[in-house]
């Protein structure tokens, strides 16, 4: 067991390394992704394109985070050959995504994208196990998640200010490692939990299936909000630029988030407490999901945003917290956070499955959001069940 607290320099190139990463991902997403699928599918087919490129890199991902971290548990606790390996084939990706001409091309480089990324995702979450002793975890794995926001926001500002198509994807490839720079440098600094190395294995715990489940759901919660976003503004709500709503609510919730997630970090380890922060965050997202099912008006849904930002933001405070404090031993530490990461990655793939049959005929999007906040609701209800958690 860690000890020794990690220094404030080890956390901003941590925290940086992480906004890197998640600029390669969400630079792509928000902008480059689109405007290459309506370069190439036409305005007709773009958003098949679009849904069949993300679909499968999400596949991708679902496996890659899980073997990225077998791979990392079995060469021992070195977490850099594996962060840096996956950033140069994520790299790569980028590259091929740049020079792309061609639906083939453009699937097989989000897939080297997604394959190559989950490998620093993996090792930058093994970290908080190997270096961060358990009165800091609140405080890192909070960083963990705003640099998550943060690097939404870096990738897409890159990819608007280089421009779309090469360059974009160019000037994001360059971002992901410059940002993990510092992280090479100050890794070093401080003691490390030397781990041995690890047969691929998986060990199922209850508590572990828990913490799974309340991240699942949570995830769930927050993914139905944003999937259609853009529909029900347009036909619920009625407002008459829908795509600068759906800007004006992604910066709400981003701020709300990033805010309650920096402070919710820092406090949850004041206070040794990562139960009530959960339970907070499941109220919290379930009051604001249910204000979007039943008072479709444009200020109300801006205060739901808040509140869902605000619950969110709670949750990723103590997420990395409830994972690593649950798994069942030092030697699987990575493999098991890449079991854990799968509860993030499949409800993006779900999200559109539930959601769709909801809006068009079970009844439409007051069910949706109800449904929604039901799902945070049960996150509440799974959380007694997590004994192991202070």
């Amino acid at each position: 067991m860690v000890e020794a607290p990690v220094h404030r320099r080890w956390m901003t190139a941590y925290g940086l390394a992480m906004v890197g990463v998640a600029a390669g991902w969400f630079g792509p997403i928000q902008i480059l992704l689109p405007e290459q699928a309506a370069r190439l599918a036409g305005e007709d087919g773009k958003e098949a394109l679009l849904a069949f490129v993300t679909a499968w890199g999400a596949g991708v991902s679902m496996v890659a985070n899980p073997l990225w971290g077998a791979l990392s548990d079995r060469i021992g606790s070195r977490r850099l050959p594996i962060f840096l390996a996956g950033t140069a084939v994520g790299v790569a990706g980028l590259l091929v995504l740049a020079g792309a001409d061609t639906r083939s091309t453009m699937v097989a480089g989000w897939c080297l994208v997604q394959a190559g990324l989950n490998g620093p995702l993996a090792a930058l979450a093994a970290m908080i196990g190997d270096r961060v002793p358990e009165r800091q975890r609140g405080t890192v794995g909070s960083i963990f998640g705003v640099a998550q926001i943060a690097g939404v926001v870096l990738g897409t500002a890159v990819a608007v200010a280089v421009g779309q198509g090469a360059p974009g994807y160019v000037a994001v490839a360059i971002a992901v490692p410059a940002f993990g720079a510092a992280l090479l440098i100050m890794h070093r600094d401080g003691p490390v939990a030397v781990v041995e190395r690890a047969r691929f294995t998986l060990r199922l715990t209850g508590q572990f299936a828990w913490a799974w489940l309340i991240r699942f759901l949570l995830n769930l919660s927050n993914a139905l909000v944003l999937v259609y976003l853009f529909y029900y503004l347009s036909d619920r709500v009625g407002v008459d630029d829908p795509a600068l709503w759906v800007l004006i609510l992604t910066v709400v919730n981003v701020l709300f988030a990033g805010v309650a997630g920096g402070f919710g970090g820092v406090l949850s380890d004041r206070w040794e407490r990562r139960r009530i922060f959960v339970a907070v965050s499941a109220v919290v997202m379930a009051a604001g999901t249910t204000l979007m099912a039943l008072v479709p008006v444009t200020t109300l849904v801006i205060v739901a945003s808040v509140l869902v930002g605000l619950g969110w933001g709670a949750y990723i405070a103590v997420d990395m917290a409830v994972i690593t404090h649950v798994l069942p031993d030092a030697e699987t530490r990575a493999t098991m956070l890449g079991v854990a990461n799968v509860a993030g990655t499949l409800p993006q793939l779900l999200a559109p499955v539930i959601a769709a049959p909801i809006v068009t005929g079970l009844g439409g999007y007051p069910a949706l959001y109800l449904l929604t906040g039901g799902a945070a609701l049960l996150a509440l209800a799974a959380l007694p069940r997590l004994r192991a958690l202070p």
